[in-house]
């Protein structure tokens, strides 16, 4: 597709998880980009980490605190969903194995540096550049009705396929996206809308949660017609972008600087996570 990254991708290692379905816990890529960002920020190199779960319900930190969340994460545990609370931004986001999440993990330029929306914008490039061959104008601007609604959601005709949150630590951020590829973009909507019926609870205030609409969200799939397997097309397509940029010399200092977490260290900072965002809802 296209042929050139963003210049702030240039140094990005590739950590590749899309196949990688032994880790069962949803929050345990959310606990490795947590300590990436780290190590990032203490002099590791840059990450594009690639990762997909098979079913999964994450929740923003202000869905949890809905009067009817513990209910809504009970029904959704019956329907067999993996139900956690994510640290980053954003709000209620079904996971399958149809849907690619990303995430960058970038040095901060100097210490207390705040420049957000240029990390959004590096996300919303990278995207954009890995599905320009199919031609399709890339949107970018809150999508009414869709989930997880911001300012950087990005949609083709008016239908979401991404979402993008950022979580920031004092050298280093996160910024990750969730991009439906392939599968219903109606019938995630519908799951996610229940979730919110069901949260809400006594609460009257619509503005406390997300108005989600059916009409509002599409997988690639549907709205560009990559076709079958399009979430292994697309990962394969932005990692075709970050290795434009890549160089030799570049590779090799940032392998050098790379110390990936143990699994162990994963797992115990995921629960930790669990049992921190989880406080409320299990009361």
């Amino acid at each position: 597709m296209g042929e050139h990254a963003s210049s702030d991708l240039n140094d990005l290692l590739i950590l590749d998880r899309t196949r990688d379905w032994t880790e069962t816990d949803a929050l345990y890529p959310f606990a490795l980009d947590e300590l990436l960002c780290r190590r990032t920020g203490e002099g590791g190199p840059a990450v594009c980490h690639l990762w997909r779960h098979p079913r999964a319900f994450v929740m923003g930190s202000r869905d949890s605190r809905l009067p009817g969340a513990a209910a809504a994460k009970r029904w959704l545990e019956s329907a067999g969903y993996d139900v956690v609370v994510r640290n980053s931004g954003g709000a209620a986001v079904p996971l399958d194995l149809g849907v690619v999440n990303l995430s960058l993990v970038l040095p901060q330029d100097k210490v207390g540096d705040f420049g957000f929306r240029r990390d959004f914008e590096r996300m919303y490039e990278l995207i954009r550049e890995a599905l320009a061959g199919t031609g399709r104008s890339i949107e970018k601007g809150e999508v009414q009705g869709a989930y997880c609604p911001g300012d950087f959601d990005l949609s083709v005709g008016g239908l979401k396929f991404c979402g993008i949150a950022q979580r920031r630590q004092t050298k280093a951020c996160i910024v990750q996206a969730f991009v439906v590829a392939e599968g219903s973009g109606r019938s995630r909507a519908r799951l996610v809308r229940e979730f919110y019926e069901r949260a809400a609870g006594e609460e009257t205030d619509a503005s406390k949660y997300p108005q989600v609409t059916e009409d509002s969200m599409a997988s690639l799939a549907e709205c560009v017609g990559i076709g079958l397997g399009a979430a292994e097309i697309f990962a394969e397509e932005v990692k075709r972008v970050v290795r434009a940029r890549q160089t030799e010399e570049g590779l090799a200092a940032a392998a050098a600087k790379l110390r990936l977490p143990q699994p162990e260290e994963v797992r115990e900072l995921a629960r930790k996570m669990r049992a921190h965002y989880f406080n409320e809802l299990e009361v």
